[in-house]
């Protein structure tokens, strides 16, 4: 299930004036590449996402704020500052089979997609795969490299860029993202 906060601005684009120029593709192309994806577009990714990582039961993505998602780090890692993705795993699976939830900042996402050079819309689902990871007990501080493996063979399979934990090796990624353990 996809959930977009009330807070967020859906198409920040819609706000900025740009000077009229011959042709135009590649301003709106870029404008475009910008843009929050549907919830349609973003469910079916997930659903292709967890069946490759055999995540089992619902999962419900939060596309957020930084200043949202800066509050859940705070409260659930005590970590006072905003991240990319953040990964609430069930405590248990239950009679409701819920897997966990995941929270993306939708503010951090677009930076780095402009960072990157691809869309929003590809940069949110590197954080989904990521965030996935997490939710089926994967943890990059921990498993000497067994995490980055598996996002790496995922991605491939996906058709997706570089990876998170594979940026920070590569020393283009400062902000790592992070698992969340409530």
């Amino acid at each position: 299930m996809i959930l977009f906060d009330p807070d967020l601005d859906p198409d920040p684009t819609s706000h900025v004036r740009l000077p009229a120029r011959p042709g135009g593709s590649a301003q709106t192309a870029t404008l475009r590449n910008q843009r929050i994806p549907n919830a349609r577009t973003l469910a079916r990714f997930l659903g292709e996402a967890q069946s490759a990582v055999k995540v089992r039961g619902q999962v419900t993505v939060l596309l957020t704020t930084d200043t949202a998602i800066r509050r859940l780090n705070r409260q659930f890692r005590g970590k006072n500052k905003a991240t990319d993705v953040l990964s609430f795993p069930a405590v248990a699976p239950g009679p409701m089979k819920i897997a966990g939830d995941l929270a993306i900042s939708v503010n951090t996402a677009r930076r780095q997609a402009e960072e990157r050079g691809h869309s929003l819309a590809t940069e949110i689902k590197v954080l989904t795969l990521h965030g996935l990871l997490h939710l089926a007990g994967f943890d990059h501080e921990t498993d000497e490299g067994e995490m980055a493996r598996r996002e790496q063979k995922l991605r491939a399979k996906l058709r997706l860029p570089h990876g998170l934990i594979e940026r920070a090796k590569l020393g283009r990624y400062a902000g790592i993202a992070e698992g969340a353990r409530p």
